[in-house]
């Protein structure tokens, strides 16, 4: 990142919002946050400084998380888990034949010179291997969902918070600076009173729909099946559930545990939410007939209650597999005022403010009444509200996009790695993560037990009721 001209080319992007939100100090302060955090990437960190760290899972987001992890100055790479030694083979490839591979993610957790692990693993394994590192001393950066099942949330905060280690949940949306500065637009009243928010996350192909490539050598004598399904009921190996686990519930959260999460990730940010308190979901396995046992189609409606930070509202969501639509995702925060648009990496809102005077004539009982009667309706109207009374107010769009150098992924792994070396918050700790995820696996309940689900948000537990 190149520091002075990416401030300059932000402070330009966002002129038009500070203006139309008279929040002039709050940008420049916003900049200059971003800033020190862009010069502290090109900083130099001495080899005693330096963080160590191992990734417990190599598969996708295993990989992309380590490459974004060594983009931040000071971090080393020192070993790997995995069960299939293909990945294992393949990071020494990429990283150097110096680094420890294992099929054991407990031998990294015993080595004492490892500050901190990236724990990329299937859904299942998320909690206990984040427990176990927490209780060896290790600063954690876990995937999201935090954990496969709602009621492993607690056990790992308890873990974090007796720890007093860092932990931080990749779901790097938090780190947005769209994010960010929309939650900034919303706190000063740009679309008026929040009321409902409607977000997607689309996909039409095979491997969106999670059918990964399958190595040629897969087989149960290169995967690790036996520690896989470690307490689970013994079952034969099948390739699907280790390298395609998305598909299957024992082993992934579906749709709802991998893309519901992003999606309330940036609206909890955004409306500074602790989350809603009635959940309902409803879904389909439309097209990918593959034998997975989760679906490929789901809509879930949840409801906010109000609180002291923003008012009651609806959030209604919609992941399609088959969406001929082809890729696409957004969020809309629909407002009395407007309507605030995520896009990308950043957003835009159209503002439209209702007239002062409620309306006559058009779509109205006013033709139904005799002609005279009409004419009294009118008059009376007219002298009651003037011209402008009766306008619609509307202005110009209003349009952010961060910086073309700015990442999100590195962002977020930057709050981790600060965290870890100064024992400053991050962005995203395991409360923030349990909130973000819950509500979604409280989804999939709904879908496979048919009912509205009712969750405490704020003190994080399901409500003893279900409807």
């Amino acid at each position: 990142m190149k520091g002075s001209s990416s401030r300059r080319h932000f402070i330009q992007q966002m002129s038009g919002t500070a203006l139309a939100l008279a929040a002039a100090n709050s940008t420049l302060a916003f900049a200059d946050q971003w800033q020190n955090r862009v010069d502290g990437y090109s900083r130099k960190i001495s080899p005693n400084d330096k963080i160590r760290i191992a990734t417990i899972g190599m598969g996708i987001m295993g990989y992309n998380d380590t490459n974004t992890a060594l983009k931040i100055p000071g971090t080393e790479l020192v070993a790997v888990a995995d069960l299939y030694t293909g990945r294992l083979a393949r990071a020494k490839e990429l990283y150097g034949n110096n680094i420890q591979v294992t099929a054991d993610y407990k031998e990294i957790l015993n080595r004492k010179d490892i500050d901190a692990v990236i724990i990329a693993t299937a859904d299942l394994w998320h909690a206990r291997i984040s427990i176990d590192a927490l209780k060896e001393g290790k600063a954690v950066y876990c995937e999201k969902p935090m954990v496969h099942e709602i009621s492993e949330g607690q056990g790992v905060i308890e873990a974090w918070e007796k720890s007093n280690k860092t932990m931080q949940i990749g779901s790097q949306r938090a780190s947005s600076l769209g994010v960010l500065k929309a939650r900034e637009a919303i706190k000063n009243g740009a679309i008026g009173q929040l009321a409902m928010v409607v977000a997607n996350f689309d996909r039409q192909s095979a491997l969106g729909a999670w059918e990964y490539t399958m190595p040629t050598d897969a087989s149960a004598a290169t995967v690790d099946w036996k520690r896989y399904i470690t307490g689970m009921k013994d079952e034969p190996y099948d390739p699907k559930k280790f390298f395609w686990w998305r598909n299957y519930r024992a082993f992934g959260t579906g749709v709802a545990g991998d893309l519901f999460v992003h999606l309330l990730t940036g609206i909890n940010v955004i409306t500074n939410s602790k989350g809603p308190e009635k959940i309902y979901a409803s879904g389909q396995t439309c097209y990918w007939q593959d034998g997975r046992d989760v679906p490929d189609v789901m809509a879930g409606v949840m409801q906010y209650p109000k609180t002291a930070d923003h008012p009651e509202f609806q959030v209604m969501l919609r992941v399609d597999f088959i969406s001929g639509n082809s890729e696409s995702e957004g969020t809309q925060f629909i407002g009395s005022e407007g309507v605030l648009t995520l896009e990308g990496d950043g957003y835009s809102i159209r503002h439209h403010k209702m007239s002062k005077a409620p309306g006559i004539g058009g779509w109205d009982a006013l033709e139904t009444y005799p002609k005279k009667m009409q004419d009294e309706l009118l008059k009376a109207y007219n002298q009651k509200w003037s011209d402008a009374d009766q306008k619609d107010q509307t202005e110009p769009d209003t349009v952010f996009r961060a910086p073309d150098d700015f990442n999100a992924d590195v962002e977020h792994f930057g709050h981790f790695f600060e965290g870890v070396r100064n024992r400053t918050p991050v962005i995203e700790d395991p409360v923030f993560g349990f909130r973000a995820a819950a509500p979604c696996l409280a989804a999939n309940e709904s879908y496979f037990q048919n009912k509205i689900i009712r969750w405490d948000p704020v003190n994080m537990k399901l409500a003893d009721k279900l409807l």
